[in-house]
């Protein structure tokens, strides 16, 4: 063949073989540079996602922020509300405290002046009281002035009695004074009789009596208060007391 269609041939195919190199290594850099884009995009893609989520989460948290910061206004604006309440009501208070103080004040000082006026009320009833015992006292020893006297002329009296029974001839025996009639009458009559003379027929209350009768009697014969003229058999004195055997 042709030396020169040859060496163009040789040199046609060298070149071919160095563009396929160049084309190769070309794609080789691009395939390469294919690769590092697509695992950027793998990568962007899966910030963009997770900055998805982020923006989603963020908006959800803001939401409910939201949400929250209107509670917490509404609260505040509660809270504000119950504040000036209690403000009011606490000022009401200390105006009914001021009063009840000075009501209080007031009641203590009326308190004190009704102690005073009280105390000096008991130091009157006790003078009053004091003086009311004197006077009792002074009516008592007045009353028992005018009962010793009526005593004292009683026992005069009976004194004088007694002496002018004693001059009639009676005797005198443990306070009473005794005396046998020389009259002959019946029972009923002898009583009749005595009780005329403020006396009456004799009780007899003891056994000193019964022996002071019985020695004043001698053989001498007399009634005493003794009979069972309302029953038969059932024996009482002139006072109606029965008679006590034994």
């Amino acid at each position: 063949g042709d030396p020169t269609w040859s060496r163009c041939y040789t040199l046609t195919a060298v070149w071919v073989v160095v563009l396929c190199v160049i084309q190769l290594t070309a794609i080789t850099v691009l395939w390469n540079k294919f690769n590092n884009l697509k695992s950027q995009n793998n990568q962007l893609q899966s910030r963009y996602s997770n900055l998805t989520k982020e923006s989603e989460q963020l908006h959800a948290s803001y939401n409910n922020l939201s949400i929250e910061r209107d509670q917490l206004q509404t609260s505040y604006y509660s809270l504000s509300i119950e504040k000036d309440q209690l403000q009011t009501s606490y000022n009401s208070l200390t105006m009914e405290k001021d009063q009840l103080q000075t009501s209080y004040n007031s009641l203590t000082m009326e308190k004190d002046q009704l102690q005073t006026s009280y105390n000096s009320l008991i130091m009157e009833t006790v003078f009053l009281s004091n003086y009311n015992n004197l006077s009792i006292e002074k009516d008592q020893i007045h009353t028992s002035c005018n009962n010793l006297t009526i005593e004292r002329d009683q026992l005069q009296r009976d004194i004088e009695e007694i002496q002018r029974f004693f001059k009639l001839g009676w005797v005198y025996f443990n306070t009473s004074v005794y005396n046998i009639s020389t009259e002959k009458k019946n029972w009923t009559e002898s009583k009749q009789a005595c009780r005329e003379r403020g006396a009456d027929l004799v009780i007899i209350n003891s056994r000193e009596e019964q022996e002071f009768i019985n020695k004043l009697l001698g053989r001498r014969v007399a009634w005493i208060g003794l009979s069972d003229r309302e029953r038969e058999g059932e024996w009482k004195w002139v006072d109606d007391t029965p008679l006590m055997t034994g």
